[in-house]
């Protein structure tokens, strides 16, 4: 990912806090030649400073057999917004976008369900606990056969990141008039994605 250094984040704690926030990422690996992708939620935890990844595709979907093959790079998003450059003290400037990104990159290892089946429970368990902790009484309480039926028509992995890199485009480039403007004009936007950049640009400023 191009990061121009004044967008470049790279506290880990603060990049993990934006993943787990964010976690409903879009995860691509090289397919057949070609780049191929899936919109998956991921269980993002840290161990021993190494970031660690986790989720499952279908076993229908072809991304999994890649894995093996080169890095996968999962794409984290959050909020965006439209920045008119009317805000900007000078008028001979132009629009943008401010944004929060971050890549993770790594060899995703697979679990399944015949070669690793505590790790498909541990799995499958981490799912449910980040996601939807109401649900686990109920995924308990069903029969043996249709767990182990749903844990067949999936693959699950887990990916230990390799490198990490964070985009914090909040017009830091900018000068304190300029990035105070844009903020105040975003957090007073009625759109709640453009309001979070604006509330996030205005966090950057008090800290600086």
């Amino acid at each position: 990912m191009y990061i121009p250094t004044a967008f470049k984040e790279e506290n880990l704690d603060k990049l993990v806090g934006f993943m787990q926030a964010n976690s409903f990422a879009t995860l691509v690996s090289t397919v057949e030649g070609m780049p191929f992708a899936s919109h998956v939620p991921l269980v993002v935890t840290i161990e021993d400073q190494t970031v660690k990844l986790t989720g499952h595709l279908a076993k229908a979907n072809p991304q999994w057999q890649a894995f093996a093959a080169a890095e996968s790079l999962a794409i984290f998003i959050g909020p965006h917004a439209y920045i008119d450059p009317a805000l900007y003290e000078k008028q001979e400037n132009v629009p943008t976008w401010n944004y929060i990104a971050v890549h993770a990159y790594g060899k995703p290892q697979l679990i399944t369900l015949d070669d690793s089946p505590e790790q498909m429970d541990q799995m499958i368990e981490g799912m449910i606990n980040a996601y939807g902790p109401d649900f686990k009484t109920q995924w308990k309480s069903l029969s043996s056969q249709y767990q182990e039926g749903m844990m067949r028509g999936i693959v699950g992995f887990e990916m230990a990141v390799s490198r990490l890199e964070g985009k914090y485009k909040l017009s830091q480039n900018r000068s304190f008039a300029d990035q105070h403007s844009v903020a105040q004009a975003l957090q007073q936007n009625p759109d709640p994605t453009a309001s979070a950049v604006g509330e996030v640009m205005q966090q950057n400023l008090e800290a600086s």
